[in-house]
């Protein structure tokens, strides 16, 4: 068995010295050139053994196989994306152009404007860019229109204003209960709509005696200042309460606040009143037309508001009464036919009265000058102003209170001042004394119906009345009582 191995292995290695025989012959030049290889660096160069070349082999077909592994995926990778990428070319096309947008037309909105004190319905539409057709067109439509010849600060109005600056709508209170629209038509008229607003109206009444100034009376009484204010307002035709207020003088008023979802809004309307002024004695009724309009009348039913004002401006001083005096630009004796009332350059000055203008101009030692025709028999006169108010001409129709220019210095002044002028039947009279046109009373349904309104609060004036006077004296009594002790 051993003799049959040795025989097979010699056999064996016998067939592989011809393998290598014949290989380093067919390979002569590559073995010549390796024949010094060896993995053992530190051994002597040997000659090339068979092993050796097995792994030089074995090496380089694993490094062959290792890069077609990693190499064919790569490839073809790179090229199924070259091949799946589509061509592009960007072409150049002429769009048909866009349409135009057609502009939207600006919706108008309303803006609300509050009264200034002193200010007129004429200086507000000129303010907001109207015309007098337009202010005419207002007052035309006839709908509690006359309301707004009775305007009082804080009064809220609305315009709606156009895109071209056209009145398109017009909306005011003529009381605190209601709301008018006024919206324009086709035809250039205006339709009005009127809204009846859900307040409450609360009246109280107060009563005050004069110890010191109007206000200090007022606020001890209960009355706010701009209720005060509005008592002033309604006598000032009768009493002139910076020179004219007594010590002792008293007053009774009856008048309404106004209330929206049991919230206060602001303050009503005086609805009457009693002023006791040196004795003597004035009364004051509120009282509504059919027209809408709203004005004050004495208890037999006489208007408040006189026919001309004694001063148609704000003033701070009388700078110069009527009379004979000495002309400061002169320097010679003569008539001075007015009052001076000296304000600040600018300040308005109203109309006294209703009237035509017969005379706008520059008038030598008046400078600028507007004299009106206010009645056949009265004539006022307006000179130095600064300017006029725009739109007036000779022949225009103004309103007592109307805003007809300001005040200046043209003409011979030594200051900014109002010169002020009446003239009865072409005759110069003191401003401050000349007694005015009375208004004429109402007569007939309107009297009556003036009565029936009124009736209600001449008799809670009369109570009044007659519950202070009682107090007062008890409380005399009590003085006397005290006195005497």
């Amino acid at each position: 068995m051993d003799r049959q191995l040795r025989r097979v292995a010699t056999t064996h290695a016998a067939h592989h010295q011809a393998i290598r025989r014949k290989t380093r012959h067919c390979h002569s030049r590559f073995y010549a050139r390796v024949a010094h290889w060896s993995f053992r660096g530190e051994t002597p160069a040997i000659a090339f053994r068979w092993w050796r070349e097995r792994w030089v082999l074995g090496g380089g077909a694993f490094l062959l196989a290792l890069l077609t592994l990693l190499g064919i995926p790569a490839w073809a990778n790179v090229m199924r994306h070259h091949a799946s990428k589509p061509a592009r070319e960007t072409l150049t096309l002429a769009l048909p152009p866009a349409p135009k947008e057609a502009a939207r037309p600006v919706a108008a909105t309303w803006k609300n404007v509050d009264v200034e004190p002193g200010e007129t319905l004429s200086e507000i539409f000129q303010s907001q860019g109207l015309s007098g057709a337009d202010l005419a067109s207002v007052m035309a439509s006839g709908k509690d229109t006359g309301a707004l010849n009775t305007l009082h600060p804080g009064d809220q109005l609305g315009f709606l204003i156009g895109a071209k600056g056209h009145l398109d709508g017009f909306r005011y209170s003529p009381d605190a209960g209601t709301e008018v629209t006024l919206t324009a038509q086709t035809d250039g008229s205006l339709h009005a709509q009127v809204t009846t607003l859900p307040v409450e109206r609360r009246m109280h009444f107060a009563h005050g005696v004069v110890q010191g100034s109007l206000f200090a009376a007022g606020e001890k009484a209960g009355l706010s200042e701009t209720m005060v204010l509005k008592l002033a307002d309604v006598f000032k035709y009768d009493i002139d309460f910076i020179k004219d207020l007594k010590q002792g003088d008293r007053f009774t008023v009856v008048y309404d606040d106004v209330y929206r979802n049991g919230q206060y809004v602001h303050g009503g309307d005086i609805i009457a009143a009693e002023f006791i002024n040196d004795g003597h004695r004035y009364t004051a009724y509120r009282f509504k037309q059919s027209d809408g309009s709203v004005a004050y009348f004495s208890a037999d039913g006489r208007p408040l508001r006189k026919a001309l004002l004694r001063t148609p401006v704000s003033f701070t001083r009388i700078s110069s009464r009527f009379g004979m005096r000495v002309d400061p630009i002169l320097d010679k004796r003569r008539l001075h036919a007015g009052i001076d009332y000296a304000a600040p350059t600018g300040t308005p000055i109203h109309a006294a009265g209703n009237g035509v203008i017969v005379f706008r101009g520059h008038s030598r030692g008046f400078g600028n000058l507007i004299k009106i025709r206010n009645t056949p028999t009265y004539t006022t006169g307006y000179g130095h102003m600064s300017r006029f108010a725009k739109g007036l001409h000779v022949g225009s129709h103004v309103t007592q209170g109307e805003v007809i220019g300001y005040v200046g210095q043209t003409g011979w002044a030594t200051g900014p001042h109002l010169h002020y002028e009446v003239w009865v039947n072409g005759k110069p009279e003191n401003p401050l004394t000349v007694t005015m046109p009375k208004p004429q009373p109402l007569s007939g349904t309107l009297m009556a119906e003036f009565k029936a309104q009124t009736a209600p609060m001449v008799a809670r004036i009369q109570m009044i009345d007659t519950a202070t006077q009682r107090l007062a004296r008890v409380d005399t009594g009590h003085s006397d009582v005290a006195a005497t002790n």
